[in-house]
């Protein structure tokens, strides 16, 4: 799973390590990012690569609850093209969430372990995500995405079973563009990112078990 991620990079430099042509968002830079939480995220409008604001939690648009959102915040690569709550949106509204570094706990016997994963390069990169818009009983539209995960490579073995997908930089423009529908090819981008592009390193920090809190 992915449940924090880290992005502190200036909009600036977000902005041109995505090819954006259209600011459409706030950015608050964080290193504990959460669920229920107000990200940023690159979409393809209008044929242009767009930065906008979406709450992380996807809420299908049929969903009668908006609640059930702070559940679907990771979508498995295995079930997205069938899974009714997601394959709409594998089919039309794919996006990259760009992120610093992501975290994840590594279970010991008596308490769980934290580290932080990232690219060895320090640059940032972008997680396949979806998103869709659901309007509320008053007409009012919530934008929400997910984060896609996929088994682990060989790194994030040594902690957890599942790993974030981050998108390798020559297939950004392919996954986030909304005329692409072929299922096999965009499935094919769902791979764990290879474990020598990447390192790991223990948080300290206490304050990662509280949730919307930066700190370590």
């Amino acid at each position: 799973m992915c449940g924090r991620f880290v992005l502190l990079t200036d909009l600036t430099i977000i902005a041109e390590s995505f090819n954006i042509q259209n600011i459409a968002c706030e950015h608050k830079p964080g290193d504990n990012i959460s669920p229920g939480q107000q990200i940023i995220a690159v979409l393809r409008k209008n044929s242009q690569n767009t930065l906008v604001n979406l709450r992380w939690g996807l809420i299908p648009a049929w969903a009668k609850n908006p609640s059930i959102g702070n559940k679907m915040f990771n979508a498995r690569a295995e079930t997205i093209a069938e899974k009714p709550s997601f394959k709409n949106a594998f089919q039309k509204r794919r996006c990259l969430i760009p992120a610093d570094g992501f975290y994840e706990w590594q279970k010991l016997e008596k308490m769980k372990k934290p580290f932080r994963f990232s690219l060895k390069s320090g640059k940032p990169f972008g997680f396949a995500g979806l998103y869709e818009t659901w309007l509320s009983p008053e007409k009012e539209p919530i934008h929400t995405c997910t984060i896609i995960t996929t088994e682990p490579n060989e790194l994030m073995q040594t902690v957890h079973d599942r790993m974030p997908v981050i998108v390798r930089k020559e297939l950004e423009g392919f996954w986030i563009d909304p005329d692409n529908h072929n299922q096999k090819e965009l499935l094919g981008v769902l791979q764990p990112y290879p474990s020598e592009e990447m390192m790991m390193s223990p948080v300290e920090s206490g304050l990662l078990h509280k949730p919307k809190t930066d700190g370590g």
